[in-house]
């Protein structure tokens, strides 16, 4: 007996694969099941039985009696009702060898090849039926993406952590939650349905946003699972909508089984009367057997007639069933799902429809259960994934762990700096004393109305940061922000919401322009602006936009930084009478700017990285009588003109990185500088005058060619940092002990042999104060260098 367990190989398939199973595979593998009995039974029968019993057949007789007296005798003996006697048959005078070879023979020549294997046809078209159903579940092209898919399926309807997130999700309460899991629904709170209107988390209603679960409810573990499963589901979807083979596989398959379906019921129903109890043999054997002609029984006929006719029925009613399958196939659209009434349930409105293959394996998974669709729909919502990545995120960052990261910024204020989260964690707001928010790199953000419990918020930094806000977060805003700082990439991401903060008073915007895009900061929106003191584009713009002149009446800093595109056309600055400060860095410039010259309450002026060579406008400085800080550092000047010693009011004078050779003795009469860096120059010699700046408190001449100093410049007894390094002196003179008040002294890289004791008279400078060699170093007396370690 063959086991039918043996056959199981054939049609074996993982058991979660049953959920790609709709009801008509099902009856279809209950069907072959029951036909794949039919055929191990025959084949059985087969085996263990006689196939057929053969008897020789006499037409004439050529012994003693003849046909007639047979018969009377035959007649005779059967009224004879005498004493009994043993009744015999016919002798054949065969033996048993002979019969079996008489039955073979007859079984191989006479009976018709439907009766002989008509099992084994059955089992052989069971086996394909049952193959070709699950072939699907077997091609490498597609069982890869089944088991993903069921894997996932799973874990979205199952895993206990995934119903726990959802039910933060909806913001449902845990407690209730579990006494609602046995429904094996998705119940959403009544306040999802406010999603029906967003498009990602930027968009989140308040309420959404400020609630907070308990963080216990969602330990850290289960939601990175749940994390990663939005991901997960997310690269399949990408994956799997770009075919449709999992498609066109079903549709073979089943094709198939129609075909072999019609094939089958056609051939047995003209087969199916050849099997007969009693077949006629004949076969030339006589001069082995005596017997030419014989009748047979097969034994098994009638049995087999009953199993065929059985068999037939089966394959009729497991065609048409395919045949519904066709129909289902082809009438309804596969390769596009909707998950409307999903979306109508829920209220999550941005879940998609999907196409090909990933709608087919939906379409299957709704014949054997929708609720497994619904479920799993949640995982494809944007939405749904920001507010699960919100109580992850709120749950990692505390509000203590956040305290922890605040720190006092430059502008002396409580500044918490976040770098690349997956969003803003709700705990931020719980930080009432912060005055400061610096957000970086962060995508959907949004700002909730819980912003207004930061009483004490006055800054508020955009690093490369999608930023959405709540209605009253922007009123907040618009009343307490001081200090904006927004540094984009995209012009999109230039918030429109900025224009209308009226209370602000320092804007910094970093982000390259197109042309178009330039146009706008040239929106006339700044003129709501009415506080703003403090302007900064870091851009390429070409011109000063007019939205700048605008606010022209009380702007004060106006920091232009470009990326080396020439900005012309400043005419506009002319307007802008109430600057205190100016940079224009970078900005390609060969002269100083005139429209400068009117700006007459201008106190400092930067025109760094330009292409200035000459300088003879300095002249027209002489009329901004506030001007003390004058930056003309890395350009291509080539030397000073005397017209310098008008600009008395100058306290502060870079000349850094330029090509100057001589210095004119003029420039030291701007005896109020207190700065003066000329560093990076081609300087070989410091006029005597220099003596003259008896406020002059720092002093930088590193990377020159200067060979000797003047002992002038130690009259300089003001002097806190001392910059030498890098010329060719030789000799520092003993007169070094003049700067008492020294504290930063630099000498290194120059060709001194040894340093001077009266060192030791600067009491302020200390060793770390004091570049210079080691070996150099070591040429002080042993008490001076004692000195200078005592820290």
């Amino acid at each position: 007996m063959i086991p039918v367990m043996e056959f199981r190989q054939f049609s074996e398939q993982q058991p979660a694969f049953r959920v790609l199973k709709p009801w008509w595979d099902v009856f279809t593998d209950y069907l072959s099941v029951v036909m794949l009995m039919i055929g191990v039974f025959g084949c059985t029968l087969q085996v263990m039985q006689d196939k057929i019993i053969c008897l020789p057949q006499r037409i004439s007789s050529s012994e003693n009696t003849s046909q007639a007296e047979l018969k009377s005798l035959l007649h005779l003996q059967t009224n004879i009702s005498a004493a009994p006697k043993e009744m015999r048959g016919l002798k054949t005078n065969l033996d048993i060898q002979q019969y079996s070879f008489i039955n073979q023979m007859c079984y191989e020549k006479a009976l018709h090849w439907y009766a002989k294997y008509f099992p084994y046809l059955v089992l052989i078209h069971t086996l394909v039926f049952m193959v070709c159903s699950n072939f699907w579940f077997k091609f490498p092209g597609s069982s890869s993406k089944i088991e993903h898919f069921v894997s996932m399926l799973g874990k979205c309807f199952d895993s206990p952590w995934t119903t726990r997130a959802l039910s933060e999700v909806s913001g449902e309460n845990p407690e209730d939650k579990e006494h609602r899991n046995s429904s094996s629904d998705i119940a959403l709170s009544p306040g999802e349905g406010r999603l029906e209107k967003t498009q990602s988390l930027r968009s989140i209603p308040e309420k959404l946003v400020v609630d907070k679960p308990s963080a216990s409810v969602l330990d850290k573990k289960e939601g990175e699972q749940a994390k990663a499963l939005f991901e997960k589901v997310k690269k399949f979807r990408l994956h799997v909508e770009e075919g449709d083979i999992l498609y066109l596989m079903y549709v073979r398959q089943t094709v198939f089984k129609v075909f072999k379906f019609l094939l089958i019921i056609a051939y047995n129903s003209s087969l199916v009367n050849k099997v007969r109890n009693r077949v006629r043999c004949e076969v030339q054997i006589q001069d082995m057997t005596g017997y030419k002609e014989f009748e047979c029984n097969h034994t098994m006929a009638h049995l087999f007639s009953k199993l065929s006719y059985c068999y037939l029925c089966l394959v009729a009613v497991y065609g048409l069933t395919c045949l519904y399958t066709l129909y289902w196939l082809f009438y309804r659209s596969l390769k596009e799902y909707s998950f409307e009434y999903v979306r109508q349930e829920t209220g999550i409105n941005d879940i998609p429809d999907v196409k090909n293959d990933f709608a087919f394996m939906l379409h299957m998974i709704d014949q054997y259960d929708p609720l497994y669709s619904k479920r799993f729909a949640v995982f494809l919502s944007e939405v749904s994934e920001n507010k699960l990545k919100q109580l992850n995120l709120n749950h990692e960052w505390t509000a203590e762990k956040l305290r922890q990261r605040v720190q006092t910024n430059a502008n002396n204020r409580l500044e918490l700096q976040l770098f690349m989260l997956p969003g803003l964690p709700d705990t931020v707001f719980e930080l009432t004393e912060l005055q400061s928010l610096k957000l970086e790199i962060i995508n959907n953000v949004t700002i909730p109305a819980s912003i207004s419990q930061l009483e004490d918020l006055q800054e508020l930094s955009l690093y490369q940061c999608s930023l959405k806000l709540h209605t009253s977060a922007t009123s907040f805003l618009k009343e307490n922000l001081k200090v904006l700082r927004v540094k984009f990439d995209e012009n999109r991401e230039l918030p429109n919401w900025m224009y209308g903060l009226r209370n602000l008073e320092e804007l910094y915007l970093v982000g390259s322009f197109s042309t178009d895009a330039s146009k706008n900061i040239v929106l006339e929106s700044l003129r709501e602006m009415k506080c703003l003191k403090t302007l900064s584009l870091k851009s390429n713009l070409t011109k000063i936009p007019q939205s700048i002149v605008d606010v022209s009446s009380h702007l004060q800093r106006l920091y232009l930084h470009n990326d080396g595109t020439k900005l012309v056309m400043l005419n506009n600055l002319k307007k802008m009478t109430n600057l205190i400060e100016l940079e224009l860095v970078r900005c390609d410039l060969e002269r100083i700017p005139h429209a400068i010259f009117s700006l007459t309450n201008l106190q400092e002026l930067d025109l760094k990285e330009n292409n200035i060579r000459s300088i003879e406008e300095i002249i027209s400085f002489q009329h901004l009588r506030k001007l003390t800080c004058l930056k003309l550092w890395y350009n291509g000047i080539m030397y000073i003109p005397e017209h310098i010693k008008k600009l008395g009011s100058l306290e502060r004078l870079y000349f850094s990185h330029n090509k100057i050779e001589i210095l004119p003795s003029h420039l030291f009469l701007c005896n109020k500088l207190r700065y003066l860096d000329l560093s990076n120059n081609d300087i070989r010699f410091i006029p005597p005058e220099i003596g003259v700046l008896q406020s002059l408190q720092y002093f930088s001449v590193t990377c020159n060619k200067i060979e000797n100093l003047p002992d002038e410049l130690f009259f300089c007894k003001k002097l806190k940092t001392l910059k030498l390094g890098k010329n060719s002196l030789s000799i520092l003179s003993p007169k070094i002990s003049y700067l008492a008040l020294l504290t930063y002294l630099e000498l290194k890289g120059n060709h001194f042999e040894l340093l001077p004791q009266e060192l030791g008279y600067c009491r302020a400078l200390k060793r770390s104060g004091l570049i210079v060699e080691e070996t150099l170093f070591e040429t002080l007396p042993s008490d001076v260098r004692d000195q200078m370690k005592a820290e």
